[in-house]
């Protein structure tokens, strides 16, 4: 459909002109293979000012088209899953839009019904899946290994202290799992953030920001390097760029919010942010970025650099060469490790 047919469809004074032009923008916009930023910019400035006057109806449909859009507008998204679950089940199942951060403040808000909802979704993050069952259950109590138990600890202990002889009613005992949740929202995504490296057991997050703000390159280098477990060396390349498409890269890959990674990227290339246009862009690139892809990216790096250090050790003579077959089949099967983490 194209823009003339839009304004087709607005000028008419019939009633559901809203209704018409809502339904007809998603539709059009799904039908798009790889949409530009822009045209996600501009179907969320289309139909978040028609929202509140469509009935249930359109906004169902909307969400059950979006739900399988690969590239949806995360604002549009969100605001249709603080919807009833009767709406906004499609998405909560199965869009790609909505972060685990999302799911968890969702489920804080709306409890039982929309958990029950996000349960269905596939690959879910085993911690919220507990969640969901100390909500459904609020007695129960289950036994995982102990780095998943580390994770889900502050918010089943609560339940699991007390609530398993019974003398708090399931009531009680869902009101407080839903608050501990609120309270993971609160902590964001600093808790999602890789637990490896030298930044184990602490704020990944944190590190990284006041690095940046002291506006010594070096600092934040390093701090970047021990956040990704990467050589110093390539840290430092990905923040000598002239734009900020590396940096971004690596961010995401560390799975931080889209207002951690933001304030860590003006910190580091100020320049870049002269008005509010530029800050747009780099959320939708942001957002656009999937995090396996930008994970794919930071062991690519991990691999280049460890393909150097081979081939700088390559031995100048055969004799030697076949003296340290050894070593290079070391430092090969370190590189094939790493590609496989």
């Amino acid at each position: 459909m194209s823009s003339s047919d839009f304004r087709q469809i607005a000028v008419r004074t019939e009633s559901g002109k809203a209704e018409r032009l809502f339904r007809a923008a998603v539709s059009a916009f799904c039908s798009l293979t790889r949409p530009s930023r822009r045209e996600i910019g501009q179907l969320e400035d289309l139909t978040l000012p028609l929202f509140d006057n469509v009935s249930v109806e359109s906004r169902r449909y909307v969400a059950a088209a979006l739900s399988e859009c690969e590239y949806a507008p995360a604002a549009l998204v969100r605001r249709l899953c603080e919807e009833p679950v009767d709406i906004a089940a499609p998405l909560l199942i199965r869009s790609r839009a909505v972060s685990d951060i999302d799911l968890i403040a969702l489920i804080g808000r709306h409890g039982l019904p929309h958990a029950r909802a996000i349960a269905r979704r596939k690959d879910l993050n085993p911690t919220i899946a507990d969640l969901i069952r100390v909500l459904e259950r609020p007695t129960l109590v289950r036994v995982r290994d102990p780095d998943a138990t580390n994770q889900i600890a502050p918010v089943i202990t609560e339940a699991a202290s007390g609530n398993a002889t019974s003398k708090q009613s399931p009531g009680i005992a869902a009101e407080n799992a839903r608050r501990r949740l609120r309270s993971m929202m609160r902590i964001g995504d600093g808790a999602a953030a890789p637990k490896s490296g030298p930044f184990t057991g602490t704020d990944t997050y944190m590190k990284l920001r006041e690095t940046a703000l002291t506006g010594n390159a070096a600092f934040f280098q390093t701090a970047l390097a021990d956040a990704l477990d990467i050589d110093f060396s390539t840290a430092r390349s990905l923040t000598a760029n002239q734009n900020y498409a590396s940096l971004l890269a690596a961010l995401r890959s560390l799975d931080l919010s889209e207002d951690r990674a933001f304030l860590i990227t003006v910190a580091v290339y100020p320049s870049q942010f002269p008005h509010p246009q530029a800050i747009r862009a780099f959320l939708d690139r942001y957002r656009l970025l999937h995090l396996d892809a930008a994970v794919d990216k930071v062991r690519l790096w991990k691999a280049e650099t460890l393909s150097r250090v081979v081939r700088e050790a390559a031995p100048a003579n055969n004799d030697s060469r076949k003296a340290s077959n050894n070593d290079d089949e070391t430092a090969l099967s370190g590189l094939r490790a790493s590609l496989r983490k």
